[in-house]
């Protein structure tokens, strides 16, 4: 399959093998739209309405606050915070917040702009994938190859799959490679898990781990999309 625009992304990320592939497609989707949020998109107003009204989750504020600048973050708190107090308050502090404001608190604790242009993009990625599994037998073969697919982008990749991209034999081939990396991979990690727990045994002592040492922190990555967060004490 000849490379074009949209396919040179998707094979740059599968060409590396580590963790998965789509999560690695999240990142850089949510590093392209954090850099962009505190940066062209200042000037851009359509942007900035829905910015406002939406807001960020607590990871993408944060990825905008350590990487961008600083008077960006505060211009686009500044603007947000003002639409959000005029929801969520009363008028007059003796009163109590009515259920629409309760709803406007709830919605925004939930909401992300960043997360729901991800959301829509990533499927947009995915069409590809598909069609290039279809049609590119090198790129079957470095889907293959990845180390798993996790368990949250093995639901998205298979409930978003396009029967249409691709024969029913490559339809074949594609769900028996995702399979493999996905429950393949799981089936490793309770492996590991259990020869892990065996080895606080007494009669273990001194016995050879294998590959199980870290199948902690690789079990939650499948499990929940991140590595184990080492700032959390």
């Amino acid at each position: 399959m000849k490379p074009n625009i949209t396919t040179i992304p998707i094979t740059e990320i599968f060409e590396e093998t580590e963790g998965c592939p789509i999560c690695r497609m999240y990142r850089m989707l949510e590093e392209q739209y954090t850099e962009y949020i505190t940066g062209a998109a200042m000037m851009a107003p359509d942007v900035r309405v829905q910015t406002n009204k939406t807001g960020f989750c607590h990871r993408h504020f944060s990825m905008m606050v350590n990487n961008g600048p600083r008077l960006s973050n505060a211009l686009l708190l500044q603007t947000h915070i003002d639409e959000l107090r005029k929801k969520i308050f009363p008028k007059k502090n003796t009163d109590a917040p009515d259920k629409k404001m309760l709803a406007a608190i709830r919605e925004n604790a939930h909401s992300c702009y960043v997360c729901d242009r991800i959301e829509r993009d990533i499927l947009h990625l995915l069409s590809t994938v598909y069609v290039q599994f279809g049609a590119d037998s090198e790129f079957r073969r470095q889907y293959a190859a990845q180390d798993f697919i996790c368990l949250e982008h093995y639901a998205l990749i298979t409930s978003s799959f396009n029967k249409r991209a691709m024969d029913k034999q490559n339809a074949q081939a594609f769900f028996e490679a995702t399979n493999k990396l996905s429950k393949g991979y799981m089936d490793t990690l309770y492996d590991d898990v259990t020869h892990f727990t065996t080895m606080f045994d007494y009669r273990n002592a001194g016995g050879d781990y294998k590959n199980s040492k870290d199948a902690i922190e690789r079990s939650v990555r499948f499990l929940t999309s991140y590595p184990v967060d080492e700032s959390l004490k």
